[in-house]
């Protein structure tokens, strides 16, 4: 047994040495420290530095005095998590770290049978984790006998109260013994959590190991620019480049995992999905299909993705920029873990780019800014793993020399070769090409539009209020394209034409039509597009925007689009939206008095 562990009760030292633990990380050792002993304590440590052992430690003293543990009736230690997820990972974790104990435990969350949580309280349990709404639904029912609890650990706390369970808790707590242990876990100390400590714990000691590992010591981070349009494109070549044997990507929003999860499975990724929308069954099938590799990647929201943890990850991607520093630091934290190594990457937005450095700052986390790798980069790195998988030494049976010696003689040995690679080749999806590495055609005199490109029609018009400060940004959010590839936009009374390059047109006019409908506004909602078989009448060369009173008049200049593009809020009634039975206006630059929406 390493000495490291002399200090540590016994079962629970046998349990670390079986699972590979050389050393404890700060937060381990800082909770079985002298003075925190029978302490309540107030720690601060972020994501990924062991806290699930190092309060499965601290309890310890607690647990093993109970004579009867494995037969405890009533529970000893209560755990109570913010997530079905990080309740479920807590469970497995004190599971291994308690199992020469014997002592059994009850993980109670929502999404799973409620009955059957019941049954087993009933039958006993020594330590239960569980989400604080479950867990209150069973205390209130009965089922939950807090009456003779040692210890109560609050993990993630900070996020418990940003979620709105602050009742549940004090609740909780309120049916628990005073002279109980309050270990409470939290990687902010905002005011709430102060508050909660001062009145549930007593004299708590202040552990904190934030410092020690602010922004993740043993994470490389990795800015990459992009265009707007390129996003998705990207995410497909970071996947590639890197080859991680786990990686999951970070996403805003439940559509935007359905639809990138889609598009990796049709590109050919072992790929699991996780956000709201799942059942607990599909994502419990889901975190087991990556631990099994029969999956590589995970897409994900905040919420769904909160308490995963998976050794093999080594990859996260930011799809969608986090909202803050402290989620981009939670996302980041899912790799990095207990000493390994990983690799975090944010997809900016060259408009976002001021946005995202500030974030970084704010977080004192440094980051190497780079573009994203082409189809060539990752080709050449590919032909590495292709002739090391290739080269590996592996066992090879006498049987399989014998079928290899009736191949050499059909097949020369570089057509054979040559079968391998191919082979190993068909296992990797082909990386993408981005539309910001296309040469962009160029432009005719200054106000004139794209030597080479298509116009494409816009069901709206100047009898729709159409002006081009707020076309501009809907062109871009539904055509997901930066402003420098928009050429003309020539409004008419009833129609607006849009000049795109060449180039880029086949997946303009895919992508508008995969958006369509899918703003919130019932306006933007019925604008449509359509490939113009001929330019739009007007002036030779045309302009951007033209003049309220027809094509006649020197142009009106589109102001730049920023990523936001709010249209000048307008009074007076309500008009009709687009002439193909659209409904009132409404959203972004739903003309008149449309509310303003991110691009």
């Amino acid at each position: 047994m390493p000495s490291n562990f002399e200090h540590l009760p016994e079962p629970l030292a046998a349990a670390l040495t079986g699972q590979g633990y050389e050393k404890l990380t700060a937060v381990q050792e800082a909770v079985c420290e002298g003075e925190a002993e029978g302490r309540d304590l107030l720690v601060s440590a972020q994501t990924g530095s062991g806290k699930t052992v190092a309060f499965g430690l601290a309890m310890a003293e607690q647990m093993l005095a109970a004579e009867d543990l494995p037969y405890a009736r009533t529970p000893l230690a209560l755990v109570i998590a913010p997530t079905r997820e990080l309740a479920l990972q807590v469970s497995r974790e004190l599971s291994w770290l308690y199992a020469p104990t014997n002592a059994r435990i009850v993980t109670c969350v929502g999404g799973m049978d409620p009955v059957a949580e019941r049954k087993k309280l009933e039958k006993g349990a020594a330590i239960v984790v569980g989400t604080p709404g479950r867990l209150r639904d069973h205390l209130e029912r009965g089922k939950l006998d807090l009456s003779e609890l040692r210890v109560a650990v609050l993990d993630e706390a900070d996020e418990m109260l940003d979620m709105g369970f602050r009742e549940d808790l004090e609740e909780l707590l309120d049916a628990t013994p005073a002279e109980r242990r309050t270990l409470l876990f939290s990687a902010t100390m905002p005011r709430g959590i102060e508050q909660l400590a001062r009145q549930y714990q007593n004299n708590a000691l202040r552990i904190s190991t934030v410092g020690e590992s602010r922004g993740h010591g043993d994470i490389a981070y990795q800015a990459v620019t992009v265009s707007p349009s390129d996003v998705e494109n990207a995410a497909i070549n970071i996947l590639r480049f890197h080859e991680a044997e786990t990686a999951i990507l970070f996403c805003a929003t439940r559509d935007k995992v359905k639809h990138l999860h889609a598009q990796l499975v049709e590109r050919g990724f072992s790929a699991v999905a996780l956000s709201g929308e799942h059942s607990q069954n599909e994502r419990n099938n889901a975190l087991q299909a990556l631990r099994d590799k029969r999956a590589r990647v995970c897409v994900a929201t905040d919420v769904a993705a909160r308490g995963i943890d998976l050794p093999t990850l080594t990859l996260v991607v930011h799809v969608e920029i986090p909202r803050d520093a402290e989620t981009l630091q939670h996302r980041s934290g899912r790799t990095g873990r207990a000493g390994k190594k990983g690799t975090a990457v944010l997809l900016v937005p060259h408009s976002r780019r001021r946005r995202v450095e500030y974030m970084l700052r704010d977080a004192k986390i440094p980051a190497e800014w780079t573009e994203v790798p082409g189809p060539e980069v990752i080709r050449a790195k590919d032909r590495e793993r292709i002739i090391e998988a290739l080269t590996a030494p592996r066992e090879i049976t006498e049987d399989d020399r014998e079928i290899a010696r009736a191949l050499m003689e059909k097949v020369p040995a570089e057509d054979l070769a040559a079968a391998l690679v191919a082979a190993q080749r068909e296992t990797m999806p082909q990386p993408e090409e981005l539309l910001g590495k296309v040469e962009k055609p160029g432009r005719g005199k200054r106000g004139e539009g794209f030597e080479d490109a298509v116009w494409f029609r816009m069901n709206i018009g100047r009898k729709d209020q159409a002006e081009p400060r707020w076309v501009l940004p809907v062109v871009c959010r539904r055509g997901h394209v930066s402003s420098d590839v928009i050429g003309q936009i020539r409004i008419l009374v009833h129609e607006t034409f849009v000049e795109i390059p060449a180039a880029m047109a086949d997946r303009f006019a895919q992508t508008v039509e995969k958006t369509a409908g899918s703003e919130d506004d019932d306006f933007e909602k019925a604008i449509r597009f359509e490939r113009s078989a001929a330019p739009p009448p007007g002036r030779p060369g045309g302009f951007r925007g033209g003049p309220r009173g027809g094509n006649d008049g020197p142009p009106r200049k589109a102001r730049p689009f920023n990523g936001g593009g709010k249209p000048p809020r307008r009074d007076g009634p309500r008009r009709e939206g687009p002439h193909r039975g659209a409904s009132s206006h409404g959203g972004h630059g739903g003309g008149p008095k449309g509310k303003s929406r991110r691009g």
